[in-house]
């Protein structure tokens, strides 16, 4: 007996019809320390065309850099009022909004520490499985110590860092290009 392949399977296109209950966009609630921040983003494919169907969600540390996780144990307050995670869908110009507040720095693997980063996975079609990489901030100097950054070619590491965005205090850009000469590193776990 033989048994035909099955086709593959990928992991998009989503309906954001009933997937709009789960949209996490604000972070930032009422009384959560730290600094707010803004960040706006497109997703676009090799050509530059919009991903306008992509699932973008991130894990955070709270300001004080721990992570709301059982397995968490540093010695550094939590934050009943954050959660650390967040998603949100792509509009139809690829574009995605999330308003959360600027992470601590996490102890790195090994000693040290890691720069301030917001950890973000990326859902869309024509994947297989989902992408993985992070967001740092430009004005941040603890970049420059960052173990994983600093193991990202020095060429690609602009890929990784969102940029302020007009003029407003907490507001940055950060844009995602699947694929392609710019593409943004993205991290295999």
């Amino acid at each position: 007996m033989s048994l035909q392949t099955t086709s593959s399977q990928t992991i998009g296109p989503y309906l954001h019809i009933g997937l709009t209950w789960l949209v996490t966009d604000n972070l930032a609630a009422p009384g959560v320390s730290g600094e707010k921040v803004a960040i706006e983003g497109r997703i676009v494919d090799g050509d530059g065309n919009a991903v306008n169907d992509a699932v973008v969600e991130i894990w955070q540390a709270n300001a004080q850099g721990r992570y709301a996780h059982p397995e968490d144990t540093q010695d550094k307050p939590l934050e009943s009022a954050f959660k650390g995670f967040g998603r949100v869908m792509t509009d139809n110009d690829g574009v995605f909004r999330i308003t959360t507040i600027k992470p601590g720095r996490v102890p790195a693997p090994g000693s040290g520490l890691q720069a301030p980063h917001l950890n973000v996975t990326i859902f869309t079609r024509g994947l297989l499985k989902h992408l993985i990489t992070r967001m740092y901030f430009s004005n941040e100097p603890a970049n420059d110590e960052d173990p994983v950054l600093q193991r990202v070619p020095a060429e690609r590491r602009q890929t990784l860092i969102a940029t302020p965005s007009g003029g407003r205090p907490g507001a940055f850009k950060w844009n995602v290009i699947l694929r392609g000469e710019r593409e943004t590193v993205f991290f295999d776990y």
